[in-house]
């Protein structure tokens, strides 16, 4: 009974459009309430799961981020992926897609890639006679490399959630052959949909042009060098790393670029304060409600139920990849990294799965779930800024679903995709 009140109270909550921290901690309230533990125990729940050092990361993650939006580094990668792959087929397809997998590296979120970048290269590309649907998908599709390619604060999260056991470090170097591989993979559904509509290639500007963009773009992309190669060499924390990281950031947009003005500066601030303060209250809501599941044994539960469907090690990571992708499609994502993390990580190990390809796996898998409705914010700021309805992206976008997942597969089926990496390090 008790778990059945968790998950209505919670289910009516997402339903009403409430958010869903505050969905998760006033179900976890009335579940404690129905089992007479003092209400306090919610809070002091929610408090434990943010007290724990490597969080501090995120505000600085993500303030690195805001800065590198505003400070004029988008616009020298996006100059930098044109100078390399605009002549292809297709060429400012490519350039948006190679362009996102070199923000992504330093931003980390899918959102800032697709504010920054599809900001610039939608409307060029509408004007260079490509289909407005063609060029929002695009986009967002591609925006979710930030997610997977390191540094990304939802491999914190995932660390967080998976008990501490698991090393940032490892999902970093983890991260970085699968969001190329996803790269490539949207690339070779662009390139295809290039050749059918017969979209324009850009020419060719010369190896020197080539040079002096990479001479623009290289410093600022030393920012994602700085945070994981800190972290790497055991020279920094993750924390320190990404404090290091804001600082650097900083001063290069300053006083290298000069590119950031005071507005620019504010606007990053308070976009670093609002996404850490969503970030946070989610994790501590989050905490009080995994702390239930695991009282009310969901995980074993479930993998019982899993077991008794199918005993296939293939059948169950696809029941598990199926389910994940469900509730990308109606829930936020770090929330559903919290709470599905504890659920499925054990699942994934009992068949021999490692936690850090685990990990990568429902990072690409819940990323998806950005770029689909009814909550694909990916989507939704996508269609916003090419100025287009959901309907019509959404008729087109098909392509690079497969693309993504076919990635997904690749991730979930053949491990040394995710670990050939971490290996090395080892």
């Amino acid at each position: 009974m008790g778990l059945a009140i968790l998950l209505c109270v919670f289910g009516v909550g997402v339903v009403i459009g409430a958010p869903v921290a505050f969905a998760m901690g006033i179900a976890a309230a009335a579940a404690f309430w129905y089992e007479g533990f003092p209400l306090l125990i919610t809070f002091q729940r929610a408090t434990a799961g943010v007290s724990v050092f490597s969080l501090l990361a995120i505000p600085f993650f993500v303030f690195a981020g805001e800065i590198m939006l505003h400070g004029g580094i988008a616009r020298r990668l996006v100059k930098l992926a044109s100078a390399l792959v605009g002549h292809l087929k297709g060429g400012l397809a490519m350039v948006n897609i190679f362009s996102s997998m070199l923000f992504g590296g330093i931003s980390g979120s899918a959102v800032a890639d697709i504010s920054a970048l599809g900001s610039l290269l939608i409307p060029v590309m509408k004007e260079r006679g490509y289909r407005p649907d063609f060029a929002v998908n695009v986009t967002v599709t591609s925006s979710i490399a930030g997610i997977v390619i390191p540094p990304s604060h939802n491999m914190i999260i995932f660390a967080v959630a998976a008990g501490g056991g698991i090393s940032v470090s490892k999902l970093f170097l983890a991260g970085v052959i699968p969001g190329i591989l996803m790269c490539v993979c949207l690339a070779i559904a662009a390139y295809i949909l290039s050749i059918k509509h017969n979209y324009p290639s850009e020419p060719f500007p010369g190896w020197g042009e080539v040079g002096r963009s990479a001479a623009d773009a290289i410093p600022g992309f030393m920012t994602a060098v700085i945070i994981v190669g800190g972290t790497l060499s055991g020279v920094f924390t993750v924390t320190e790393s990404g404090a290091f990281g804001a600082i650097y950031a900083v001063l290069l947009t300053k006083f290298y670029y000069r590119d950031l003005s005071w507005q620019s500066f504010v606007r990053s601030v308070t976009g670093a304060v609002r996404t850490t303060a969503m970030v946070m209250i989610l994790i501590a809501f989050a905490s009080s409600f995994a702390y239930l599941l695991a009282l009310y044994q969901v995980p074993a539960k479930l993998s019982t139920l899993l077991v008794s469907i199918s005993d296939n090690p293939i059948m169950i990571l696809l029941m598990i990849n199926l389910i994940l992708l469900i509730l990308g499609m109606i829930m936020d994502m770090a929330a559903l990294i919290l709470i599905c993390t504890p659920i499925f990580l054990p699942i994934a190990k009992g068949l021999g799965m490692d936690p850090t390809q685990f990990g990568i796996m429902m990072l690409i898998n819940l990323g998806l779930g950005l770029c689909t409705p009814p909550v694909g914010t990916c989507l939704f700021v996508g269609c916003a800024v090419g100025k287009i309805k959901i309907e019509q992206a959404l008729k087109s976008i098909w392509p690079f679903y497969v693309a993504i997942l076919g990635a997904l597969l690749l991730v979930t089926f053949v491990p040394q995709v995710s670990l050939w990496l971490p290996s090395l390090y080892d």
